[in-house]
């Protein structure tokens, strides 16, 4: 089993650190308390192509498509420096962009993958909704047919990105079958009549991801917009989160780091009973603790990014590793905020602002006891 990365995985790395150590990282605390991402960075990032990470480069992507390591690599080291963009750009790639290159048709490609790849519009993924959260069967927009569109009412919540999409995957109830609801993912872009932004979220964490409610009234979409099959829709979501939570298991591994690096240098720094606090061992064991579940987190998402290139069943492997991630990145957090005592609850440090945003980790993307439930369910459906 080979542990090492590639040539170019550890360019990826150091090229992504220095990007992030100079764009994002001296302005993350300013775009926390605007809430808002900074305009610059975000020219900066369509130029580094990092908007189009596991797209095809003849869909204008950096073709990292059969690398997810790569991409993983990337999500981690934007995330160090700012948890909100690492979420802004995982959500992207993996749940927008990524689901029209594997399973929309050239001609939805070209119309709209093109333009996320390159940047030119923010994708978003709107499947949570007032009574459907973690059950997402719960979905109630509804799609009504009505010669070649449909016609979409309802309301989505908490979409990550949503407010600044312009691209949006949104499922839909299109009928009942037996019994069962039929779901169907439409393809729609913003400038659609009938649909809205409706009440930006005030977010504990992230806050500079843009996290919106977003409002369809009779919005009308062709049926060439549909992605996949008609009544697919509630399997191919669940397909398109397998893939997504590799991200947000990267973005919590670049989280969780972070807080380490800021926990070793602050107990380097600090004096108090005349040396450095590193060297009591109540602070030793929480720094080693915090560093073995960070390098687990990081080995378990790029196993289940591993699969997925290789063509393996990997759903559960990312189930595993954004359960591992999230609740890593809640460690090192708590640990890094305990560490640097009263100052850890400052907002001159940024330890502080991790420990918000590792919590998000644990809830968006499916919750970290809906993991535990679907890792469960599979083993004990498999058997002994």
């Amino acid at each position: 089993m080979e542990f090492s990365l590639t040539e170019k995985q550890k360019m990826l790395k150091k090229i992504t650190r220095q990007f992030a150590e100079e764009y994002i990282v001296p302005i993350a605390r300013e775009s926390d308390e605007k809430q808002e991402l900074d305009d610059k960075v975000f020219q900066k990032m369509k130029e580094m192509n990092y908007f189009g990470g596991c797209i095809p480069e003849e869909y204008g992507g950096a073709g990292l498509h059969n690398d997810t390591i790569g991409f993983s690599i990337i999500i981690e080291e934007i995330s160090r420096a700012d948890a909100a963009w690492g979420i802004t750009t995982a959500v992207h790639n993996g749940v927008a962009a990524y689901p029209i290159y594997k399973y929309g048709t050239e001609e939805q490609k070209q119309k709209f993958l093109i333009d996320l790849a390159k940047g030119n519009k923010i994708g978003a993924f709107c499947l949570t909704e007032a009574n459907a959260g973690s059950d997402a069967g719960g979905v109630q927009l509804t799609a009504v047919k009505d010669g070649d569109e449909y016609i979409l009412n309802g309301t989505k919540i908490f979409a990550t990105s949503g407010g600044i999409a312009g691209t949006l995957l949104v499922v839909a109830k299109t009928g009942e079958k037996e019994s069962r609801k039929q779901m169907t993912v439409f393809i729609v872009d913003n400038k659609t009549p009938g649909y809205s932004v409706g009440v930006k979220e005030d977010k504990m964490g992230v806050r500079a991801s843009n996290t919106s409610e977003l409002v369809f009234q009779d919005v009308r979409v062709p049926q060439e917009n549909i992605l996949g099959n008609p009544g697919e829709g509630f399997k191919m979501a669940m397909k398109i989160l397998d893939f997504g939570r590799i991200g947000i298991a990267a973005q919590c591994v670049g989280l969780g780091q972070a807080a380490l690096e800021a926990s070793i240098k602050y107990a380097n720094e600090r004096v108090q009973f005349n040396q450095p606090i590193g060297r009591f061992q109540a602070i030793q064991w929480k720094i080693a603790d915090m560093s073995c579940a960070i390098e687990s987190a990081r080995l378990f998402t790029f196993k289940a990014a591993y699969l997925h290139d290789i063509g393996s069943e990997f759903g559960i492997a990312s189930s595993m590793a954004k359960l591992v991630a999230s609740e890593a990145a809640m460690q090192a957090a708590h640990g890094a905020v305990q560490i640097h005592g009263g100052y850890g609850l400052m907002k001159a440090y940024p330890v502080e602002r991790y420990f918000r945003d590792a919590k998000m980790g644990e809830i968006y993307e499916g919750t970290s006891e809906i993991q535990r439930l679907v890792i469960a369910a599979n083993l004990l459906k498999k058997g002994a």
